[in-house]
This record gives structure tokens, C-alpha cells and sequence, in this order.
């Protein structure tokens, strides 16, 4: 069965390391956003990895192993005081995936603790219907979603865009 782990790979190695587990035909997911960059003289739209150094892979325990043999990848992110590697659960690679592909805002990445929030939907907005927590970060409402190893991706939202949500 497969399940979504984070490998650790080589600086500024992300995309060729992405584009090589492709053509292995083994599933992964590099969180990257499209950006205006400016300079002194001009503006350039940019992709921006968002997790640098990490990319994820739904693999196989064959294809874990597969994923190893490029030398880019050095090892998989393993939980202190355990020796496998960490699962992400299917729902929380969902929701970051979504938020990714939806949102307007920059989405970023927040590894200090943050204290739980408020369970709210989006209502509004390019990620309406997502789940997440609210949370104010700086002031600033931010709808985050926890990725237990690795903290929270967490993207700017107006509180009238959320609504609370009941679990019954």
C-alpha cells in the first residue's frame, strides 16, 4: 500500500530530483508557487519551492527503497526516537496540496509551535470549502493546516471568508 513520506534531498535539487522520480514512475508532490520577483529593472514571475530541501513521495516499501538510489536523495524524515520513516496521513496531504493549488496568497511555511486553533471552513474565495485551523499569526488571521512532522502551511484569510465548523 502506498504512503506519503518526506525525502530529504541536496540544495536547489528539488525539481530535477521531482522531474527524475517521475520519469521512475514513482508518485511525489514538490510544494512550489508561482511568484512575482522584482529587481532594479524588471519583474519576473519566479516558481518557489515552498518546503526547500524536501520533497514528498507516495511510494510503495519497494518504491521507498527505489527513491534511495538517486544521489540527490539523501534519507527520509524519520520522528526522533523512532528508526522508520514518518508517514504523513492521506487527509493532511490532501488539504496542503489544495491550499497550494487554490490560493491566491502566498502559502508559508510556520515550523514554531503554534497554539491549536479554531476548526473553520473557507466559505469564500479561491479555497473555499477547505478545512483548517484559524490561527493568528502577527496579528494576522491566517488558515493553517498541520503537517505533524513539519509544522504548519499556513495562508493569509480574511475572517469573513471562514465559518466554524461543528463536528457532530
Amino acid at each position: 500500500m502506498k504512503k506519503w513520506y518526506v525525502a530529504y534531498v541536496l540544495s536547489r535539487h528539488e525539481k530535477k530530483t521531482a522531474e527524475r522520480l517521475t520519469k521512475m514512475g514513482i508518485e511525489n508532490f514538490l510544494p512550489v508557487q508561482e511568484e512575482i520577483r522584482q529587481w532594479a529593472h524588471r519583474r519576473q514571475k519566479v516558481t518557489r519551492v515552498v518546503i526547500p530541501m524536501m520533497i514528498f513521495v507516495h511510494a510503495t516499501p519497494q518504491e521507498r527503497a527505489e527513491v534511495l538510489t538517486l544521489s540527490s536523495v539523501s534519507r527520509y524524515m524519520v520522528l526522533r526516537g523512532e528508526h522508520t520513516p514518518a508517514v504523513i496521513p492521506d487527509l493532511q496531504m490532501e488539504r496542503f496540496k489544495f491550499m497550494l493549488d487554490y490560493s491566491e496568497e502566498a502559502v508559508e511555511m510556520c515550523s514554531t509551535p503554534l497554539a491549536p486553533g479554531e476548526m473553520v471552513r473557507v466559505i469564500k474565495g479561491p479555497l473555499a470549502g477547505m478545512e483548517g485551523e484559524l490561527v493568528n499569526v502577527d496579528g494576522r488571521s491566517k488558515v493553517v493546516v498541520r503537517l505533524e512532522m513539519l509544522g504548519c502551511a499556513g495562508v493569509d484569510m480574511p475572517v469573513g471568508f471562514v465559518e466554524a465548523v461543528k463536528y457532530q
